[in-house]
């Protein structure tokens, strides 16, 4: 070979090399995107579990509070007091209700965050090994995968994970 095939070779070798660490950076960029995303949904489900925890114990200190005036209405027959032990009720009953409701929410929100394990990041990287791999490159139009930008870019995947979080 010639100094100067060589001279090219070298300097193809070097441009695949700071092309795979730009892909290296790139991968890793998306799989912390991705993971800031799951964690977000993650820890606002804790907190509305939190605030449905809340609402239920809440709801049950108000069901006992009404459970001794009914029972006090019970014991006394006092008919005068009958509204005040109903009032305890019904606010129990509402609390349970939106305990129920926040809880509902929390399990969405926890559902969506786990596990957080980066799928697209995986997904891009299996098909940059089944690219690199294969004689035939395929692009990311072929993957089954739609959210994935042609470049491949951490922005676009960034954008598109917001537009479905907005969306959903």
């Amino acid at each position: 070979m010639s100094k100067k095939q060589t001279s090219d070779l070298g300097q193809a070798v070097q441009e695949v090399a700071e092309k795979a660490q730009l892909v290296v950076r790139e991968e890793i960029e998306l799989a912390k995107a991705e993971m800031s995303l799951k964690f977000s949904k993650l820890i606002r489900g804790a907190i509305v579990g939190a605030i449905a925890g809340i609402f239920l114990l809440t709801a049950l200190l108000f069901a006992l509070h009404g459970a001794a005036w009914g029972l006090w209405t019970l014991i006394l027959n006092d008919a005068t007091s009958t509204s005040i032990w109903v009032g305890f009720v019904v606010l129990a009953v509402i609390l349970v209700v939106l305990g129920a409701i926040a809880g509902l929410v929390a399990l969405r929100l926890l559902k969506r965050g786990s596990p957080p394990t980066p799928n697209m990041a995986i997904e891009e990287a299996q098909l940059l090994k089944a690219t690199v791999s294969s004689s035939h490159p395929r692009s990311p139009r072929e993957s089954n995968d739609s959210s994935v930008s042609q470049s491949g870019s951490v922005g676009a995947v960034v954008a598109t994970s917001s537009s479905q979080e907005v969306g959903s």
